[in-house]
């Protein structure tokens, strides 16, 4: 009897904590499709009483909506890409190698986690305009070239693959970068997309970095379309902005549904 009324609390704990997350999502694809005046409603409606689809007609004609995806695609992949080229190796060469000065390298490493990011864009923007990468969007991918969350996370799930899965591919004159790639990299799937998620979608919502980069349309990215349209001579557009915010956050919807199985193992794999 205890033990179920203890599931029960436990139970609608779960769904109160649920609630508090979910529900201002709720709120904004609400507000997307009211009109100005249920917006400012009160007391105020969850459900719009007529569903006002215009809304994202008039977000998406707000400016080059096309422009602002593509880029913001080019730059998540783009630095996704070049994060596993440069952190799959260095994890592994933490894992599994014994070098002079590994743990002092590493230890750098972990201080890297501890800087943000905006302590250091002053001297990275005097050296991207030096090199005449300033408003292009390389100036957006190569600061996050390399992770160091990334970087510390693979080397975890290096370390914990068995040293005799190892030696018998080197047995098999298997060669370094085989090792890495056909055997570690496969072993650890599960800590990869989960970064992979976690990169995609601090780097598809990054604000700061295409503010301070760029100054084009040409080159900016979804997030600070979303910005311009606060931008309104006669005040903010909530159900137009909502609209926005929602476009926004629709690609990480659907990657987060395809790789949360992926997800739950990692946390799994990680905790053994």
């Amino acid at each position: 009897m205890a033990l179920r009324a203890f599931k029960t609390v436990e139970w609608i704990g779960l769904v109160i904590v649920g609630l508090v997350f979910v529900f201002p999502f709720l709120w904004m694809a609400s507000t997307a499709f009211k009109t100005m005046p249920e917006v400012h409603q009160f007391p105020p409606n969850l459900l719009p009483t007529s569903w006002q689809w215009v809304n994202f007609a008039d977000a998406w004609n707000s400016g080059p909506f096309l422009t602002y995806i593509i880029n913001s695609m080019i730059v998540a992949f783009g630095i996704l890409a070049l994060q596993f080229l440069i952190g799959v190796p260095a994890a592994y060469a933490f894992a599994r190698y014994q070098f002079p000065g590994r743990n002092l390298l590493f230890a750098l490493t972990l201080i890297v986690l501890m800087v943000p990011s905006q302590v250091v864009f002053l001297p990275i923007y005097i050296e991207l305009s030096n090199w005449g990468l300033v408003n292009t969007l390389w100036a957006l991918i190569l600061p996050s070239a390399a992770s160091a969350f990334g970087i510390f996370l693979l080397r975890q799930a290096f370390m914990q693959v068995p040293d005799e899965v190892i030696e018998a591919a080197r047995l098999d004159d298997a060669s370094e970068w085989k090792i890495m790639w056909t055997i570690m990299v496969p072993m650890a799937k599960p800590v990869l997309v989960t970064f992979g998620l976690f990169s995609f979608i601090y780097h598809w919502n990054d604000y700061f970095w295409p503010l301070i980069m760029t100054n084009s349309d040409e080159v900016r990215t979804l997030p600070i379309g979303i910005s311009n349209l606060h931008m309104s001579d006669g005040g903010t557009l909530w159900n137009v902005m909502m609209a926005g915010n929602l476009i926004l956050v629709l690609p990480i919807l659907i990657v987060f549904f395809l790789a949360q199985r992926q997800i739950i193992q990692a946390f799994v794999y990680q905790s053994k």
